[in-house]
């Protein structure tokens, strides 16, 4: 039991670094498709660049940090809005507004009624001028639900009482309309709270006061028990956090034995910003503290070893559970989650078996290197061939990766998923045992002029179908809703048959039966696959998975990588180049030559067709995998003809940071 709590508490502090330490300045939208679009030839757009290329410098250069501009005539008239956080300074405030403006119009699809917020900055233009009072146009985070069910009453009181202290201060704040809190929670997990509330400075007091009301009063409603949230606004903004995330002054501090009432006049600042430190109980500490991100990371990562630490003692101590007799009855506390925990413990190995089975991780036994450690072949002692992935000890993707792998691969089935055999948490080791797969991975064949050979047309078919089959059953079929988010030709891997297995869980989500989709802060896939509304928005759902599996589809009929592609003049992309080939009629001309012609032209024009209707530009165009199984066994399947596919060549606007896995 005492190794259940452990693993608990490691997979805890795990996501807290994910969260923490992940780079949290990504651009979070709130696009308004109900409002008129715009064309890039339009005056709407001439009058939106006019204005990007004045506001981030008025707006840096203003004490406030916050600028308007007004630009053209109607109906073509804009009203732009720029406002960088309380604690930013002009430097980084005039880059992240430059990059703002360069973002906006393309991120949100033309909407003439659009916003994007960074961490530190924000931007909003519209045809209809600004609101009034409200919070107008909002972005709201999603819920990390992490904060235990009998820490949530006490959790929320103390998020209340802050939040509307901190609001408190920030109205009387008369320079920014800005103010930053921490508060003592008094629970064992989230010991401390963290606050940000933000007017833009021309608010009056009691409209700024009633817009931050508002906008607190969705809290509750959004995040019941998550110990992260956020609500982004025109006029008004207000964020808390379990760990720190603000660079300047605390002004409110709250100490946990004596909640203060929120209603109590807060003390007057002094002229101009200054750092000043509410304290309505003695909470102790010093005032104005500042985080680096390295600090950040540090504070996550020693927890996490020292719980390895544990889990070595205890993995080297370990008895496994005694399986219940017929006349014994289950422990009535004996949740979904301990259950999950007996599956993680029944699959712990040794880490004298895995040395054992891989010459001490030999170099002769590597099969491959990545970002997050290297994968070994290994020989158990009864003759099974194993694939040992090592965990880098210093990535912390890596550590993001196991707890994914663990929480998902565990409890997913399939013919065409690659099977997790065993887990060790031994001598400060992670590491991730799975079947062996002898082909390797589909890149080292497709893209290799010599070995792409070994695929002939009815391998490479059969490599489709099974791929679709494998996403179908994480997408559909599986007792968990699974959002791969990965997905590319490293990350599948070919048996003895050169039957496809799907791998690499470690970005995987999971979701619930009736959610269709979901916003990350945090880009993170690979260059050539990820869908548009997934670089630009953070959105990701089955549909981005499809536009994935479209791109891999033509590159398997093709030999070609679609980021290095450059057949066309008028492209450098492989979707383009395909498409301009089929509305052309020659696109057996793309096939793979290493097959030498030998191929079925009705079987390779049903896969080109099914990956271009998986990379459309819009996510609802795209099929479902048990349409995509459906269209590859049936030859009297007809659907509408596809659309151009997104290209992010003729986008014009900022290209976002996306991490290379």
């Amino acid at each position: 039991m005492a190794q259940h709590l452990i693993l608990a508490t490691l997979l805890a502090a795990v996501a807290l670094l994910a969260r923490g330490a992940a780079g949290q300045d990504y651009p979070r939208l709130a696009c308004d498709y109900a409002a008129r679009n715009f064309t890039p030839s339009s005056r709407y757009l001439a009058n939106i660049n006019s204005i990007g290329a004045a506001l981030p410098k008025n707006a840096s250069a203003s004490p406030d940090l916050f600028a308007t501009a007004v630009a053209g005539a109607a109906p073509d008239k804009v009203w732009a809005l720029a406002l960088c956080r309380g604690d930013a300074n002009a430097t980084y405030c005039l880059s992240c507004l430059g990059q703002a403006s360069r973002d906006l119009p393309n991120s949100c699809a033309y909407n003439e009624d659009a916003a994007i917020y960074y961490d530190k900055c924000m931007l909003h233009y519209s045809p209809a001028g600004f609101p009034d009072g409200g919070s107008g146009t909002t972005y709201e985070s999603l819920s990390y639900e992490d904060v235990e069910p009998e820490e949530t009453p006490r959790f929320n009181r103390v998020r209340a009482v802050l939040m509307n202290a901190t609001a408190d201060y920030a109205v009387r704040n008369s320079t920014r309309r800005y103010a930053a809190g921490e508060a003592d929670t008094d629970l064992p997990d989230y010991p401390k709270l963290y606050s940000w509330a933000q007017c833009t400075p021309d608010l009056a007091p009691a409209r700024c006061r009633r817009c931050l009301a508002g906008a607190i009063a969705l809290l509750p409603q959004l995040y019941t028990n998550s110990s992260v949230g956020m609500v982004l606004g025109v006029r008004c903004s207000v964020r808390y956090q379990t760990d720190p995330f603000m660079d300047g002054p605390v002004m409110v501090r709250l100490g946990a034995a004596h909640p203060p009432n929120p209603a109590a006049p807060a003390p007057a600042p002094a002229p101009g910003m200054g750092p000043a430190v509410v304290t309505p109980t003695a909470a102790g500490g010093t005032a104005g503290r500042k985080y680096s991100v390295p600090g950040l990371v540090l504070m996550a990562v020693l927890p996490i070893l020292a719980a390895i630490n544990l889990v070595t003692f205890l993995c080297f101590w370990r008895r496994r559970r005694r399986p219940l007799t017929k006349t014994e009855q289950p422990d009535p506390g004996y949740t979904k989650e301990a259950e999950d925990m007996d599956r993680v413990d029944s699959m712990l190995i040794g880490i004298s078996t895995l040395r054992a089975a891989t010459g001490d991780f030999a170099e002769s036994n590597k099969l491959g290197e990545g970002e997050f450690g290297a994968v070994y072949k290994g020989v158990l002692p009864d003759g099974d061939e194993i694939a040992v992935k090592r965990m880098s000890k210093s990535s912390p993707q890596g550590v993001n990766e196991l707890k994914n792998e663990l929480a998902l691969v565990a409890k997913l089935k399939h013919k065409n998923l690659v099977s997790l055999v065993g887990v060790c948490l031994e001598q400060q080791e992670r590491l991730l045992v799975y079947e062996f797969v002898p082909n390797r991975s589909l890149d080292l064949l497709i893209f290799d002029t010599d070995k792409s050979a070994q695929l002939d047309w009815g391998k490479r078919y059969n490599i489709i179908d099974g791929i679709a089959r494998g996403l179908q059953y994480l997408h559909e079929d599986s007792q968990l809703k699974v959002v791969h988010r990965d997905l590319k030709a490293s990350n599948i891997l070919l048996d003895s048959d050169m039957n496809p297995k799907i791998s690499d869980f470690g970005l995987a989500r999971i979701f619930g039966r009736e959610q269709s989709q979901a916003v990350t802060n945090h880009v993170v896939g690979t260059h050539g696959y990820m869908a548009p509304e997934y670089v630009m928005r953070g959105n990701y759902s089955v549909r981005s998975d499809a536009f994935s599996f479209g791109v891999m589809v033509l590159e398997i009929v093709t030999g070609r990588k679609n980021k290095d592609c450059s057949d066309s003049r008028r492209s450098d992309d492989l979707l383009t180049s395909i498409w301009e080939h089929w509305m052309a009629g020659t696109v057996l001309e793309m096939v793979d030559p290493a097959m030498d012609g030998c191929f079925s032209e009705d079987d390779v024009r049903r896969c080109i067709y099914i990956g271009l209707l998986c990379v459309q530009g819009n996510p609802g165009d795209r099929p479902v995998m048990s349409s995509v199984v459906m269209m590859l066994g049936s030859d009297t399947v007809s659907l509408q003809a596809p659309s151009k596919p997104a290209s992010f060549a003729s986008n014009g606007g900022a290209k976002p940071e996306v991490h290379k896995m």
